[in-house]
């Protein structure tokens, strides 16, 4: 926890590999850093999402809804009813779907370049490709290895996979991994390609739940392969109180991206 004020909880970007840090490390966010103005007036809960960095991990069908539990989680230990959520990257995800799952504890949302779009979607399903061929032709022993061996991120070597994190920080968790049966892996792995990447615009919660929110949410556009302007644009329309930033990623400065941010968190707060 970084601040004193009203409690906002920060899904972080980074894809699969979301740490606390990459709020001041990934692209645009070491260029705006919010996390330098943010704590000034909030409280900001950030964390490694689970499979990332020092958190831990399970092998099981990664959905958005278990993304959602671990920040319910989060408010249970801290005893915090009600907050601001703020997403970034991917973390634009979990905020949607915790939202339409407790409305009642979101005070409103900050989705800052949400991922999305045809580009996105194809990537990662051949990225996802691209593991299980590693494991269908070298094992599971040999993928434990080489997330060790590496040190890289499935993000940046899919051989990896997206426990490789988890794998290299518990040894334990790691020699489950290597004698887990590998066809159940694999179709585990499959099952949760398939749940997190389903659309070519933003995903994390349907169009029909989204547009039964009544929550205020500001809308950052990005705009690359991963982050397609459409995808934000799609938020804004399924959104009925969003206020989309109509700008682009240039102009989303150091000086101007967090006194966007304030002012629209102010405004509720």
């Amino acid at each position: 926890m970084i601040g004193e004020g009203p409690p906002l909880l920060m899904y972080s970007p980074g894809g699969l590999d979301a740490t606390i840090e990459k709020w001041r490390t990934q692209g645009i966010y070491s260029r705006v850093k919010l996390l330098e103005h943010l704590p000034k007036q909030y409280r900001c809960i950030v964390f490694d999402r689970r499979e990332s960095g020092t958190s831990g991990g399970r092998v099981e069908v990664i959905t958005w809804a278990h993304y959602v539990a671990q920040g319910k989680g989060l408010f249970e230990h801290l005893g915090i009813e009600r907050a601001h959520l703020m997403g970034a990257c991917m973390g634009c995800c979990p905020v949607a779907a915790f939202a339409v799952a407790y409305p009642e504890m979101v005070q409103s949302m900050v989705l800052y370049w949400p991922v999305g779009g045809a580009k996105y979607r194809i990537n990662y399903h051949q990225r996802f490709a691209n593991h299980l061929d590693h494991v269908e032709n070298h094992g599971l022993a040999e993928i434990a290895a080489l997330a060790i061996s590496s040190g890289k991120s499935f993000g940046e070597d899919p051989r990896v996979g997206p426990w490789a994190a988890v794998i290299r920080h518990d040894r334990a968790f790691a020699e489950t991994f290597s004698a887990q049966n590998k066809e159940e892996y694999k179709r585990i792995v499959g099952e949760m390609c398939r749940a997190l990447y389903d659309r070519d615009t933003a995903p994390g919660a349907e169009p029909e739940d989204l547009m039964r929110l009544d929550i205020p949410a500001l809308i950052v556009p990005g705009r690359d392969a991963s982050h397609a302007t459409s995808a934000a644009r799609y938020l804004e329309e399924c959104l009925p109180r969003a206020e989309y930033w109509d700008v682009l990623p240039e102009q989303q400065t150091a000086d101007a991206a967090p006194a966007r941010v304030l002012q629209f968190l102010r405004g509720l707060t």
